[in-house]
């Protein structure tokens, strides 16, 4: 039964697998599996991993699942104490795996543990040093476009919780809590997840010196009415499942002053506003944000039953200290 095992989601990303196993397939610690979910790709990519590389155990799936549901689905074949979920757009350091596991055994009681997550095309950009959270549910990397070579950070640096791109989770945490919530199917379930076992009692913390590159939104795009939908949803989910009460009074506000500021970005072309118009994707967004507002609306009787099914072992004063201490402001999130 291996300590570590790796849990990779795969849809239609062929052209990304042989970076990212072949990294694995080099790790220095070897006490590791490797569980591939398929969801349901037309690329070949099952043939590909099923005749270039035995070693890892192969589930593929009829439909796409969504990262979520794909991830479940990994779990159900896992064995490993220790859970890493890693996206098929990504390498790692031989020695990723070794820093992740030292770092883990020796915190009890960190549940979550992040990497160092680098640009692919230049190693020294932040993608992700664990994950800070707006006043309306809406999340974003740490530091990310920031030059590492220029941050001082310790070996082990607390956060409030890792991004699943590349993170590891103990079973024994997951057991208490659950793992991630298939109706949110992509986008912000990672931090559902990691509030969920804040709210729980349970630590996080970056590992330094675990390096992963990452192809950022290699797999989904950067924008996409669908994309835009499913972050629109699930981060006012994110909110109501996790969010001490007082907070959640303000949420119709702090989304107000969001969209607001999301409106002056594209007016203006500066930050995500510019990326956005870049992209060329204008047709359908308004009616993806209100139908992720529905929708996130319509699903509230599952989501606050949720919340309570949640085991909570931190006061709603001491969460909402907690979302303070990280808090991201609405420039941030934006890159305004």
């Amino acid at each position: 039964m291996p300590k570590v095992s790796i849990l990779l989601v795969n849809w239609n990303g062929r052209h990304h697998l042989p970076d990212c196993l072949d990294s694995l397939a080099a790790q220095t610690f070897r006490d590791f599996e490797v569980v591939l979910v398929d969801n349901g790709s037309a690329d070949g990519s099952v043939e590909f991993v099923r005749q270039g590389y035995p070693w890892v155990r192969l589930v593929p799936l009829a439909a796409n699942t969504g990262f979520a549901g794909g991830n479940n689905a990994a779990l159900a074949q896992a064995s490993g104490e220790y859970l890493v979920t890693l996206n098929n757009d990504t390498r790692v350091e031989p020695g990723w795996l070794a820093e992740l596991v030292r770092v883990a055994d020796a915190y009890p009681r960190a549940g979550m543990v992040a990497s160092r997550i680098c640009s692919f095309a230049d190693p020294d950009v932040i993608d992700s040093l664990g994950v800070r959270i707006c006043p309306d549910g809406m999340s974003r990397s740490a530091c990310r476009r920031q030059r590492f070579s220029q941050l001082k950070l310790a070996p082990v640096e607390p956060i409030l919780i890792p991004t699943a791109c590349a993170a590891l989770y103990k079973r024994a945490m997951i057991e208490e809590t659950g793992f991630f919530d298939e109706d949110f199917f992509a986008y912000c379930e990672d931090t559902d997840l990691g509030l969920r076992g804040r709210r729980a009692g349970w630590e996080a913390l970056l590992a330094r010196d675990a390096v992963v590159y990452h192809k950022y939104s290699g797999t989904s795009g950067a924008f996409t009415p669908f994309k835009l939908y499913l972050v629109e949803r699930n981060h006012f989910w994110v909110a109501l499942k996790n969010f001490p009460f007082p907070g959640l009074l303000l949420l119709p506000y702090h989304s107000l002053v969001r969209y607001l500021c999301q409106a002056r970005l594209v007016a203006g072309g500066a930050g995500v506003g510019g990326e956005f118009r870049q992209s060329g994707v204008k047709g359908g967004v308004v009616g993806a944000l209100a139908r992720g507002v529905l929708d996130a609306l319509a699903g509230l009787p599952k989501v606050l039953r949720r919340r309570r099914q949640t085991p909570r072992r931190l006061t709603g004063r001491e969460m909402a200290a907690l979302l303070r201490v990280y808090r991201m402001g609405f420039d941030e999130l934006l890159d305004a």
